[in-house]
């Protein structure tokens, strides 16, 4: 999923100078099209929760791969792969081993959970040659918090994994119409979009609390993603009251159409390593209001590309909200603005790039 989602660009780009294994939870037959051929997909099974046995047996695998195969370089991407490729790459003494950050699960947990997981990042940047993070904010809170150095650690262009697909996301009138006219939504309806996994981190139910708080009858809310948190039925009972004005859609593959239906994409989240999402709305021509924390806040250009918001404070959501709803001249100025940066500082063209020549230094 997240080769698929975010790196099929920097790949591609990559596998035209180098030979270029992916070792994923999966197969060949579920990578993207534009892959296939290109690269050799190595299934090793990873477990995304702490399963001691199961991550034992993958540490193993990986440590045997990497002794019969001669990688020059190593890159790893999410918490528990990039834990265990650091480590076996570490032990099979790879010279270059990179793993790339892209937001911190133990931001939003405290006590023990939050120092183990902490540590658990600490030991991946150890591990590690090298650091790249997705967005120049979160870099400066894993040096404030002691995690990564300020040498070892990179943030490639202007941020994002992998920037956006500029001819995939685009304003598309004829999908604005036909996803309204699916969900039985007015032209003039202000719709408000939220896309991502259900769940509290994302802050889906301060958005149910603050849409619910909206004296406004003329508005819509649009949630597309999976319910990850088992949080959709109190979601639900939370916007009891607006139930004709909300549209649950669950997981789809083609969010730029429900992005190109709506006014503005928000991202209450509590946690985020870039935001991606954003960037991918901006370039479809909606601006985004999001909660000011670090990540969202490289991707939204407060009152220029978007609204933020203090995290956590829902009164202070709905006022951006609510702002939106009634000023349709200012969402078409964000919106502008927003397609404009993302066009021109966010085409996955210029990060895939920014990764070649990333490669290019080391290799």
């Amino acid at each position: 999923m997240t080769i698929n989602a975010f790196l099929v660009a920097p790949i591609k780009k990559l596998s035209q100078q180098y030979d270029v294994s992916i070792v994923v939870n999966g197969s060949e037959e579920n990578l993207a099209f534009d892959l296939k051929g290109l690269v050799t997909v190595i299934p090793i099974k990873v477990e995304r929760k702490i399963l001691p046995i199961a991550d034992l047996s993958a540490l193993i695998k990986l440590i045997r791969l990497f002794k019969e195969q001669d990688f020059k370089l190593v890159h790893s991407i999410t918490p528990k792969a990039g834990l265990l490729a650091m480590l076996a790459s570490f032990i099979c003494r790879i010279n270059h081993r990179t793993h790339t950050f892209t937001g911190q699960v133990w931001v939003t947990k405290t006590g023990v959970n939050r120092f183990i997981l902490k540590q658990f990042d600490a030991l991946i940047a150890l591990l590690a040659t090298n650091i790249l993070v997705d967005s120049e904010s979160q870099q400066s809170f894993l040096i404030n918090e002691g995690v990564v150095s300020q040498k070892k650690s990179t943030v490639l262009a202007q941020g994002s994994i992998s920037g956006v697909d500029v001819l995939r996301f685009k304003p598309d009138a004829f999908a604005k119409q036909s996803i309204r006219r699916e969900l039985g939504i007015n032209d003039d309806d202000t719709v408000f979009l939220f896309i991502g996994r259900l769940n509290r981190d994302k802050g889906i139910l301060d958005l149910a609390e603050a849409f619910e708080a909206l004296d406004d009858t003329k508005s819509q809310l649009v949630i597309v993603g999976p319910d990850e948190g088992d949080i959709s039925l109190e979601v639900q009972h939370q916007l009891i009251k607006k139930k004709k004005q909300v549209h649950f859609v669950g997981f789809s593959d083609k969010p730029e159409a429900y992005m190109a239906a709506a006014d503005v994409l928000c991202l209450p989240s509590y946690r985020e390593g870039f935001g991606s999402v954003i960037i991918e709305a901006a370039a479809v021509g909606i601006p985004a209001i999001g909660s000011q924390i670090y990540g969202v806040e490289d991707a939204i250009v407060d009152n220029e590309t978007g609204l933020l918001f203090e995290v956590g404070n829902k009164p202070a959501l709905k006022c951006c909200m609510k702002k939106i709803a009634s000023d349709k001249r200012l969402v078409a100025r964000l919106g502008r603005n927003a397609r404009t940066r993302a066009v021109n500082e966010f085409s996955s063209d210029i990060l895939a790039e920014h990764w070649l020549n990333y490669y290019k230094v080391r290799l």
